[in-house]
């Protein structure tokens, strides 16, 4: 089975839709939405909706931070994050709630575990940023592939005989074998807010049967995007971040 993994959209319709329409043009089963379908961005009525139709079509749909916060606390957002969500607010209807609603902390499949953050505690929110955390998320499940977001920045991390983990870093593009014999980490990069110094939406294709991974970028109008989000009065970092892809 081939999953289109689609992290972070953060409210970005140009982002979204650009990633849909290329996924249009692959041989894909099944799409994850693996969490964060909004915040920071000026579309999240439009995403949310997207996401629906996707869900009602099979998608996996995972719970991100910024979902959660809708209907939570704000404690753990900064300044930029929650002004962000207090507007997302005042756009949604019940029937957009619902859609947050159908979203799970975690979903675990054969050999494969789908979490926002990380299996060790998945609404912790915690960052795969270093090899101790990226330990902790492979020790925390018996799944041999685990698949994240959360952090914006692409990164491939795997359970080497020492014990510890290692990091590698994906190139656009280039399919990557996942051994059987060891324990892998794929932490997808955001379509809708990346975070690399690359503006181009990032997303994934995992190939279960093949068991290989390809991170993917393409193109998509972030210009329209940054300038939605300073018409709507939303902060204007949240713009400057689109325009230089961190």
């Amino acid at each position: 089975m081939r999953l289109a993994i689609l992290s972070d959209i953060h409210a970005n319709r140009e982002a979204m839709d650009a990633v849909l329409s290329r996924l249009a043009a692959q041989r894909i089963d099944r799409i994850v939405l693996l969490g964060d379908i909004v915040g920071y961005g000026a579309d999240p009525a439009y995403c949310l909706e997207r996401a629906e139709a996707l869900l009602d079509d099979g998608a996996i749909g995972i719970l991100g931070n910024h979902d959660a916060a809708v209907t939570g606390p704000l404690d753990d957002l900064n300044s930029a994050a929650r002004a962000a969500i207090e507007w997302t607010r005042r756009q949604l209807s019940p029937q957009h709630l619902t859609v947050l609603g159908r979203l799970a902390a975690s979903h675990r499949e054969a050999d494969l575990m789908l979490v926002h953050a990380s299996a060790r505690a998945p609404l912790a929110w915690t960052y795969i940023v270093d090899a101790d955390a990226a330990e902790r998320c492979l020790r925390a499940t018996e799944a041999r592939i685990t698949i994240v977001g959360h952090v914006h920045v692409p990164a491939l991390w795997r359970l080497i005989s020492a014990g510890t983990a290692t990091r590698h870093q994906p190139h656009s593009g280039q399919e990557i074998p996942l051994s059987a014999s060891q324990n892998w980490l794929a932490v997808m990069g955001s379509v809708g807010q990346p975070r690399d110094g690359v503006t181009a939406a990032a997303y994934g294709i995992l190939d279960t049967r093949a068991r290989s991974v390809t991170f993917a970028r393409v193109p998509y109008d972030h210009f329209e995007a940054a300038r939605k989000i300073r018409q709507a009065g939303l902060p204007s970092s949240l713009a400057e971040r689109l325009l230089q892809g961190r």
